[in-house]
């Protein structure tokens, strides 16, 4: 694209691994930030990480570094961790996972950098280690999910905590950047996955309403407060969500039940432009409404609700998703080394009509050699020292 990016002229070193911090800085690096991440010699935990390509390269870490530039130290050594202390010391932002490591505390570059901005993501407020899957088994989610009637927890697919961590980190990172260019104060911020995910559930109301005494059950695929639903359709399986009256009003207009609706209203002195009562009664209206859906395809539903204001989708499992790539504006050509082409998702921010494409993500180490060279104006001869002490690698 051409222009100029919001974050063009920044620099971030990143020290991370699994989703959050990843994704934070590969959020950076979209919107025109110099990412700079650092590994450690033969990669971490994440470089082989499922789901592979082919090849065997991780489609996991390519995913979620898109955009970047790769170091490779080797931060059990002393040489190494210099090096990337070096950095942190020139670029005087770093965004990090990485457990504490001498010479790479946030107290030991800030003595080098004095208005560092340190962003540290934590699994527990305390500095204890947690995951999204445990995070999440934590704050009572699994106790609602899955359907009705049964006792087991249920966990879900996304990492949900780890997406909004991310992001969180990423926010943070550019507010201390604002607060840096104001004050010239440098800033160190400690974002825990388990406070993310329990500021969530208390952000939406989760846990006021069991402080009050409230217990929110499983309910399958039903939407809580609301009428909300999946329905089966005669060639596959549609959701269906109703949040105001006016959704409701026109749900029922499309499907001709608006008499057998006004019926039940009375029978059973509901009133169904009330979201509570639309709640309490679903299992009525999701009986009077099955057979219209049953009765037909899923183009045909799309037909019969056009052009109203009723919120709704097919289900479609990711093989058909992938199918319909193309037609999808994010998604763009991508030709990851290792990899090959395939189509990728720029950012989902849009700078007026202007989209964010995708660009690869690095190969392990692939700009040792120029970073060291043009951020740290090492000379050739002290980077090939480097390198034959085993302290970096270069490809």
């Amino acid at each position: 694209m051409t222009g100029t990016l919001p974050l063009d002229g920044m620099r971030v070193l990143e020290l991370s691994s699994f989703v959050a911090t990843p994704l934070g800085g590969m959020t950076l690096a979209q919107l025109g930030a110099d990412v700079i991440r650092v590994d450690q010699v033969g990669g971490g935990p994440d470089i082989d990480r499922w789901p592979l390509a082919a090849s065997g390269r991780s489609l996991y870490w390519a995913g979620l570094n898109k955009g970047k530039r790769s170091v490779t130290a080797d931060l059990r050594s002393p040489e190494g961790r210099e090096v990337v202390a070096a950095l942190a010391a020139e670029i005087g932002i770093v965004l990090t996972n990485a457990p504490p490591r001498r010479g790479l505390t946030y107290e030991e570059l800030k003595a080098a950098r004095p208005d560092l901005i340190h962003v540290q993501l934590q699994g527990t407020r305390d500095g204890g280690n947690a995951v999204d899957y445990t995070v999440n088994a934590a704050t009572g989610f699994p106790a609602i999910t899955g359907p009705s009637g049964r006792d087991e927890p249920v966990n879900h697919a996304l990492p949900a905590w780890d997406v909004a961590c991310g992001l969180y980190m990423a926010i943070g990172l550019l507010a201390a950047e604002r607060h840096r260019l104001r004050t010239g104060e440098g800033q160190s911020l400690r974002i825990a996955l388990q406070d993310v995910a329990l500021a969530t559930a208390g952000n939406l109301g989760y846990l006021a309403e069991a402080q009050l005494g409230g217990s929110r059950p499983r309910l399958g695929n039903h939407l809580f407060g609301d009428f909300g639903r999946d329905f089966a359709t005669a060639d596959g399986r549609v959701m269906v969500a109703v949040l105001t009256a006016r959704h409701w009003r026109d749900l029922v207009e499309a499907t001709g039940l608006g008499e057998v609706g006004a019926a039940l209203e009375r029978a059973l002195g509901a009133d169904f432009r009330r979201a509570g009562d639309r709640y309490t009664y679903r299992e009525a209206l999701g009986g009077v409404l099955a057979p219209w859906f049953a009765s037909r395809t899923c183009e045909q539903v799309g037909d019969g609700l056009k052009g109203t204001s009723v919120l709704w989708s097919r289900y479609r499992g990711f093989a058909e998703v992938a199918a319909a790539l193309h037609d999808e504006p994010l998604m763009d050509e991508l030709d990851q080394p290792g990899i090959g082409p395939h189509l990728a998702p720029g950012s989902p921010l849009r700078l007026g009509d202007t989209s964010l494409p995708p660009a690869p993500a690095p190969t392990l180490g692939e700009h040792t050699h120029e970073v060291l060279r043009d951020v740290l104006n090492l000379p050739h001869e002290s980077i090939q020292a480097l390198r034959h002490t085993g302290a970096i690698t270069t490809p």
